[in-house]
């Protein structure tokens, strides 16, 4: 079977998994957003998967750089990140979309110990004031 077969089962599987799920966002069929946390917990961020051509034989893109994310300080996504392409590492090969959002749930906690908000308002006046 080739990847994008494995890529067309996998995309079923997570629509049917993750229906009226408010959580989980399709941006295009190969790539995945997932809200890890309930909105307004300060400890809530967003996991971006995109896949390559060749997922699943090779890791997918694994992203933080959602706007959701802006208090988030680059050293706790970096871990996080860390922590996701190693389990992807692990899971080469088969579907894992459902897999790393799911471990994500299952260590938000763990993931977020060393969260403490980044204070955003400077940069966001800093654009205010550029584009004014």
């Amino acid at each position: 079977m080739g990847a994008n077969e494995d890529q067309e089962m996998e995309l079923e599987a997570l629509r049917s998994i993750y229906e009226g799920d408010e959580s989980f966002r399709e941006l295009s069929p190969v790539s995945f957003q997932y809200r890890i946390g309930e909105n307004g917990d300060p400890k809530a961020f967003l996991v971006e998967i995109s896949w390559t051509e060749t997922y699943p034989q090779t890791p997918p893109i694994i992203s933080m750089n959602a706007f959701f994310n802006n208090t988030i300080s680059s050293a706790v996504k970096q871990s996080i990140l860390a922590k996701l392409q190693e389990a992807a590492e692990v899971n080469l090969g088969a579907a894992m979309t459902y897999t790393l959002f799911e471990y994500a749930k299952d260590n938000q906690e763990q993931f977020m110990e060393n969260h403490h908000p980044v204070n955003s308002t400077t940069s966001v006046t800093n654009v205010i004031s550029v584009e004014t």
